[in-house]
């Protein structure tokens, strides 16, 4: 049957049980979403009204943590409506959408990771040379790089297999959101296509794990020759970029398996992994940097005084 995308529902069949525990799924995805744009939110306009935080390392942080808004301002909206309507449908067109945007996101905070890890390598190792390495105009350069053209090539990728394979013979998605592999979708499949997005995808990854690899590398061999303060200052600015790279690479890693064996993969286990990958790293982020970075945190906790303070009288 030829089935023209703009006019066709898919069916979201990731859900587990969800008629019987609508509103318990509700009020913990809408409670986790508010934590999110509050954490969030709450050091990003720290970071922008104080003066002293204006630093590449601390935009930076901004900007990862804006990434996390944005990407739940994609998901969290339509989740909440799915989990309390009676079908949980979404248009292709909408879906394709979606897909695009939540893997756009996903690949810019992993540029977003790298490019702090080359932050702390310059900051590091030539500490001389910083300023002029990373002036006002190369910081906005590399922001912009960072959700262009994650956009541009997966809007490329996305749209070629609309264009050359629009029609559908599959209406149903083993997922909550549109983020799996809506090639299964498509009433033809092509393993060429497949490999080539797996083979740029790994020449990518592996680039960038490279540049993340030498730049910690060169830190550690800088901060083993060091005195125990440098060793220390290094360890407070390097730590909780390494904890969210971390569990970032983890999400990353289960989210590829679920994709590759989710005909193999039962209901519950999709579901788990999605949930992890839409709520650690929004909601645990701000969280990690607000209590690890030692400026953010001495920021947070004066504004948290002057709150407390303001209330008392």
């Amino acid at each position: 049957m030829d089935v023209n995308l703009n006019e066709t529902n898919i069916i979201l069949d990731g859900f587990v049980e969800v008629h019987r525990y609508r509103y318990l799924y509700f009020v913990i995805m809408f409670t986790v979403y508010i934590q999110i744009l509050c954490f969030n939110s709450t050091i990003v306009l720290l970071i922008v009204f104080q003066r002293s935080l204006h630093e590449p390392m601390y935009i930076f942080i901004a900007a990862l943590l804006l990434n996390n808004v944005m990407l739940s301002a994609v998901v969290y909206p339509k989740l909440l409506i799915d989990i309390l309507s009676e079908r949980q449908i979404i248009s292709s067109s909408a879906c394709f959408f979606q897909n695009v945007i939540v893997y756009s996101l996903g690949v810019s905070e992993f540029l977003l990771l790298t490019i702090m890890s080359y932050d702390r390598y310059v900051s590091i190792c030539k500490p001389l040379h910083y300023a002029t390495i990373m002036r006002k105009r190369t910081v906005i350069i590399l922001l912009a790089l960072t959700w262009i053209l994650p956009a541009f090539y997966i809007s490329v990728l996305i749209f070629s297999i609309i264009y050359f394979h629009s029609e559908m013979c599959n209406f149903t998605l083993r997922a909550i959101i549109c983020k799996s592999a809506l090639n299964d979708l498509l009433c033809f499949h092509s393993p060429v296509l497949v490999i080539v997005t797996l083979i740029s995808i790994i020449i990518v990854g592996i680039f960038l794990v490279f540049l993340i690899l030498f730049s910690y590398i060169r830190i550690i061999m800088i901060a083993y020759r060091s005195s125990k303060e440098f060793k220390r200052k290094a360890a407070q600015t390097c730590l909780p970029h390494l904890l969210v790279l971390f569990c970032f690479k983890c999400l990353v890693s289960f989210d590829l398996i679920t994709v590759l064996l989710e005909s193999k993969v039962s209901k519950t286990v999709n579901l788990i992994m999605t949930l992890q990958t839409i709520i650690y790293q929004p909601l645990f982020n701000p969280i990690i940097y607000g209590l690890k970075m030692k400026e953010i945190y001495k920021h947070l906790t004066r504004l948290l005084c002057r709150t407390k303070s303001k209330r008392f009288f």
